[in-house]
């Protein structure tokens, strides 16, 4: 319940993996920040703890991360290792006083209770707009990497530090791509390139806000190299996160298990209406959990967990070429929730447009060939923003529309082309709405691969 935005600190320790989150304990509008804090096994069923680290009457909580330091470079580690979170600490106007952004550690022996360091804050650039840390260990180089953004200036800073501790200026990158909005959550990680192994390249992911490419709050991502010190790349065009308007300040996982590609999760929902949305007593939500990887073009690949297939129940299988046929299936079907998955290979033939209509969810997602574009509409009426068309460039050549679809009852996630492009949406659909059915036009399909399930709750006793 209360109010959720920007993941914070993801890493896996103490055999789980811990996902932090902006949290108001009090109310679901934004305020009080503070780290809510929720583990998981198997980053699909979690269970919420306690807070991890509460505001108090001079310093709120903002977005940060943790690591696990193996070799207590900290000082701070009772035992053998322990947690230390690195986060913004918003210090508000007082009097003469401006509003200041500062860089903060807390430290956690048992990944339970969180202890603030008596030495805060342990880096202060005497701003308001620095925050945001992202932190991870470079080994080559044998010290902590810190990147920060200063927001108003449309740039990530690099610092580095062998305690976390003591920072020391490395590099600055930008202002470059899209610079509409504050840059806000940067995130760095190391990715394999798809069809050539032991090759790796650097990502670098920085959130906007305004200015995304579906309006509002977006990601956009830049690939090239870190040596440790500075991050370069020769990137023109600028490439998206993901298309949709709901997936904000995604992070990476710390610490993971060395044979998982890294993992990611984002905040799902945008700052043009986040505090409007027709929830209760709840409000915000996070993305599913996707693993990545880079194609060899330098496009960013993202995928569902292969543990989400854990959910999977009843199902619908179809392999045919008739959309008539398929819809006679789908409204025979038994199951006429609002939560299932879909995957979807379409050879169009001789059509020009698809959709698949989901009429659960109040939304539809199609592919129109005459401007190869994917999309994503959806209604609503609370907040004038929230109705849109979110439409994301995809270019099929001789290959089918592959689609892999998550819906929920209160989104809409979308893989296309092994993950090629993404699409998040929130949706807000009536208790009553059901049903899903595919539409054409242009010409009749030369095949379809369909398979549906229903999906089970991610909820721990809940209600199947």
């Amino acid at each position: 319940m209360n109010w959720t935005n920007d993941p914070c600190g993801l890493v896996f320790a103490f055999g789980k993996y811990h996902l932090f989150f902006q949290h108001n304990p009090f109310a679901n509008v934004w305020g009080h920040m503070s780290w809510g804090h929720a583990v998981s096994s198997d980053l699909v069923h979690w269970t919420q703890l306690p807070l991890a680290i509460p505001d108090d009457d001079k310093v709120a909580i903002f977005t940060g991360s943790s690591v696990v330091d193996t070799e207590n470079t900290s000082g701070f580690c009772q035992h053998t290792n322990c947690i230390v979170s690195i986060y913004t600490g918003f210090t508000p106007p007082t009097g003469s006083a401006p509003e200041r952004q500062t860089q903060n550690l807390a430290v956690s022996q048992d990944g339970l209770t969180w202890t603030k360091y008596s030495g805060n804050p342990v880096l202060d650039l005497h701003r308001s707009d620095t925050r945001d840390p992202k932190v991870f260990w470079y080994a080559p180089a044998g010290r902590w990497i810190m990147l920060i953004v200063q927001a108003n200036d449309k740039k990530v800073r690099f610092f580095g530090s062998p305690n976390l501790r003591e920072w020391q200026h490395l590099s600055d990158f930008g202002p470059q791509g899209a610079t509409g909005g504050v840059w806000e959550c940067p995130n760095l990680i190391r990715l394999p390139v798809q069809g050539k192994p032991g090759m790796h390249r650097w990502v670098l992911t920085v959130g906007l806000n305004p200015g995304g490419v579906a309006g509002g709050s977006g990601e956009q991502y830049f690939v090239g190299d870190f040596d440790g010190t500075t991050f370069q790349s020769s990137q023109e065009s600028i490439h998206w996160v993901d298309y949709g308007r709901d997936c904000y300040c995604a992070l990476t996982f710390n610490n993971e298990p060395k044979s998982e590609a890294p993992r990611m999760i984002g905040w799902m929902n945008n700052w043009q209406y986040a505090g409007d949305t027709p929830t209760t007593p709840w409000r915000g939500s996070m993305t599913l959990p996707r693993s990545l990887g880079l194609s060899e073009s330098g496009r960013l690949i993202q995928q569902p967990i292969g543990d989400l297939r854990a959910l999977r129940g009843e199902s619908l299988v179809y392999r045919g070429a008739s959309a008539s046929d398929l819809n006679r299936k789908l409204a025979n079907w038994s199951h006429h929730g609002q939560t299932f998955e879909i995957e979807a290979s379409l050879w169009l033939g001789e059509a020009k447009h698809v959709e698949w209509k989901l009429e659960g969810a109040e939304a539809a997602v199609g592919f129109d060939a005459s401007d190869a574009t994917l999309y994503v509409e959806r209604n609503g009426h609370f907040n004038s923003a929230f109705p849109s068309k979110t439409k994301a460039p995809l270019q099929l050549g001789s290959q089918p529309l592959q689609l892999h679809i998550f819906v929920d009852r209160s989104s809409v996630e979308v893989f296309a082309q092994d993950g090629a492009v993404a699409i998040t949406n929130l949706v807000f659909p009536k208790p009553s709405s059901h049903g899903l059915a595919l539409t054409t036009s242009g010409g009749p399909l030369k095949k379809i691969e369909f398979t549906l399930w229903a999906l089970q709750s991610t909820w721990n006793g809940a209600k199947q």
